[in-house]
């Protein structure tokens, strides 16, 4: 009797450490969704209420059809500036072009490094691993230049969204060759010499065997180099210089002002940038934990 009241005990305080985790990871997501909804749009965020007076969608209908008067050719004419629609266009090309580049480099460099012994295999490894450590602005400087001094149209590539996937495409490439290596690691080669023997070739047993078999660690590196795409904004205030070309994560951060920020819309906007990356993570739910745990089995 004692050892059952002891284990009835031990799940209640258990369920209530669970209750306060889940509590404190909703909190901010239901402040935002508070934010939001305040149609006050104060501009400082400790007179925001959890609760707030006169909830309206106010600030949503302000950032789908309203113009970003801080993304103008023309400060003066607000027909110069970007309105939300161009700016989605502008970042699903980037996060989908960088999601491109993320998988069909990613993969077919970590195939080689998987299946084939060649001088600096183990180097280039280890090279990606030191890769992986750095912030994303460790980079900047070599990418400005790179990028500037190819030309595209007589403009330089870095300020084009061309330029700006391949920038984005570098940075997640450690990541995807070291996941999509570590998962093909897991496929055993048979597979392929039986393609081989069927009459495939080196190319045609990669395309019709390995990569279908690896949908888990591919949908993994989709998911991450979509959000590298979509949420970077440094590289992109970096190289960018054409209003026409910004996009809703560099249009987010031109809402924090030096002293005054509209929260509201800046919850809003938030808000919607999140949908995209939601919908893709719930897409490839059933393909990211096995892609998580089986890319990293072997190195």
């Amino acid at each position: 009797m004692h050892r059952k009241r002891n284990a009835i005990l031990k799940q209640i305080g258990l369920q209530i450490f669970l209750l306060l985790i889940t509590a404190s990871v909703l909190f901010p997501i239901l402040w935002i969704f508070s934010m939001a909804l305040d149609s006050r749009n104060i501009d400082k965020p400790l007179e925001l209420t959890l609760i707030p007076p006169g909830a309206s969608l106010a600030a949503f209908k302000r950032v789908l059809f309203e113009p970003f008067s801080q993304l103008c050719k023309n400060p003066q004419d607000t027909s110069t500036c970007m309105f939300f629609g161009k700016l989605l266009a502008n970042s699903l090309l980037v996060a989908l072009g960088t999601s491109v580049f993320a998988v069909v480099l990613g993969s077919s460099a970590a195939y080689a490094f998987s299946r084939f012994k060649f001088i600096g295999r183990q180097a280039g490894m280890l090279g990606f691993i030191v890769l992986l450590m750095l912030p994303s602005t460790a980079t900047l400087a070599p990418l400005y230049v790179l990028l500037s001094l190819v030309k595209i149209g007589g403009e330089p590539l870095r300020a084009t969204l061309i330029g700006l996937m391949i920038a984005y495409a570098s940075g997640t490439l450690p990541f995807a060759i070291w996941n999509l290596k570590g998962y093909f690691d897991t496929i055993p080669k048979e597979l392929e010499e039986a393609a081989l023997i069927d009459g495939c070739n080196v190319t045609s047993a990669f395309t019709r065997v390995i990569l279908p078999l690896s949908l888990p660690a591919m949908a993994i590196t989709i998911l991450f180099s979509f959000m590298t795409g979509w949420t970077e904004f440094i590289l992109a205030w970096t190289f960018l210089e054409d209003p026409s070309r910004f996009t809703l994560a560099m249009a987010l951060r031109s809402m924090q002002g030096e002293y005054t920020t509209p929260w509201s819309d800046f919850s809003a906007m938030s808000i919607l940038m999140s949908i995209p990356i939601i919908l893709i993570f719930y897409a490839f739910q059933r393909y990211i934990v096995s892609g998580l745990t089986l890319g990293g089995v072997k190195g």
